[in-house]
């Protein structure tokens, strides 16, 4: 499905939204936006990945939620992708979503009907508004792995989750040394150089005197 650009001036039919004016504008940026909920309701979040007209990554954005609907966190996604545009000073943005219904309720092919959800794009299209040009299409889940990645990563540090990525980067524990010189002082094992952890299973072998 292609880009779908809006007009800025309302004709009949039309959404009041934005002009296409300048596409190839160097101000023009591509955001991947992506929302999810495991449960819908349950534990949500979103993720964004922002490219240049060149197709440089510029940011990547994310948030958990809370309990929240996927609905709710899919446009959580177009708001920080618009917001982000607005005050970084973009004219033109392009989004892709794979939203179906997102998609097609921005454009106005589709009723919004629950409430909070009409608040959203609501303040969606206030935010389109002040942009040169506005255009969204649809894609599917396989062409949007950044942006669903991102929005997993939230819903992972929401819950306590780690991540992949996380386990692959946390540091070792400090091993503990191989071999430590001690000498038995009444009884008991005094440690000349080094130290071991607590609770160390050690075996004690004699040495000769120098």
């Amino acid at each position: 499905m292609p880009f779908r650009s809006f007009p800025k001036k309302k004709t009949a039919g039309s959404e009041d939204l934005v002009a296409s004016s300048s596409e190839s504008s160097a101000d023009s940026i591509v955001a991947y936006i992506d929302g999810g909920s495991r449960g819908n309701p349950g534990p949500s979040g979103y993720g964004v990945a922002i490219n240049d007209a060149a197709g440089r990554r510029i940011a990547e954005l994310s948030d958990y939620l809370g309990v929240q609907t996927n609905n709710f966190a899919e446009y959580s996604g177009l708001l920080a992708a618009l917001e982000y545009a607005v005050k970084h000073g973009h004219k033109a943005l392009k989004v892709v979503s794979d939203s179906e219904l997102l998609v097609k309720q921005m454009r106005g092919e589709y009723k919004v009907r629950n409430e909070t959800l009409q608040q959203m794009a609501q303040e969606a299209r206030g935010l389109i508004r002040k942009l040169e040009s506005f255009q969204i299409r649809h894609v599917l889940r396989a062409q949007n792995r950044e942006a669903d990645g991102l929005a997993n990563q939230a819903m992972d540090s929401g819950t306590g989750r780690k991540t992949v990525a996380q386990t692959a980067t946390a540091q070792p524990a400090a091993e503990a040394p191989r071999e430590v010189n001690g000498r038995v002082v009444n009884g008991r094992v005094e440690f000349l150089d080094g130290s071991l952890p607590e609770g160390t299973r050690v075996k004690v072998r004699p040495v000769r005197k120098r």
